[in-house]
């Protein structure tokens, strides 16, 4: 069942998505080589707690961490642990937080380090089609539309579009429908509607789309 939003509620779930943003900013003044990834678990648990939330990820469904974190070939899902991060990895940090009874859910992967160009080139790409899926997320276009574009900018450039993961619905819930795929055809698909919330989760592979 989808779930479109009031107004209101859309204002409530800014502020958690702001407070998402900020604990990833605080993250990145952390992140070098060296750095065990429970390390980062720690610091964004506290700064969840700090600004009156609670991290969501937390025992949803047995997780016993407060983030993910996904090192190099990971692609989502990753526990924080003993792992050291490297000159050249790449870590994606996935936070979530509950505030105000409402869900903020947002991944970024950071460089750790020097990276070489084709891992550079890999982010940047990803990154980019996270704007292209957010420029078809518009009234009137069709789940389609998002899933083709961030498909075509990454498979046009030789990239693997990850199929067995999507981005999702969002709210007082962590994760809501629709299923929002980071492939697809243009004009398919639920027909975007006003105070729909999602989350646009592009996973890019180099090569393959097979994880």
């Amino acid at each position: 069942m989808i779930f479109y939003k009031t107004d209101e509620q859309v204002e409530l779930m800014r502020i958690s998505a702001l407070l998402v943003s900020e604990t990833l900013s605080e993250i990145a003044k952390i992140l070098r080589p060296g750095l065990a990834t429970i390390e980062i678990d720690k610091l964004a648990n506290e700064f969840i707690l700090d600004h009156g939330a609670i991290p969501s990820f937390y025992n949803y469904s047995g997780f016993p961490h407060h983030i993910i974190t996904s090192v190099n070939d990971v692609v989502v899902h990753g526990f924080p642990g003993k792992e050291i991060l490297k000159d050249g990895d790449i870590i994606s940090v996935d936070v979530g937080v509950i505030k105000n009874e409402y869900h903020g859910d947002h991944a970024y992967t950071f460089i750790i380090g020097e990276a070489s160009k084709e891992i550079v080139d890999l982010v940047r790409t990803t990154k980019e089609s996270l704007f292209v899926g957010i420029k078809e997320a518009v009234v009137g276009k069709r789940l389609g539309d998002i899933g083709f574009a961030i498909q075509n900018h990454n498979e046009k450039q030789g990239y693997g579009v990850v199929r067995d993961f999507v981005g999702h619905g969002l709210g007082k819930s962590m994760h809501e429908d629709p299923q929002v795929p980071n492939y697809g055809k243009r004009g398919s698909g639920l027909m975007l509607k006003e105070n729909l919330v999602l989350a646009i989760e592009p996973m890019i592979n180099l090569g393959k789309k097979e994880v």
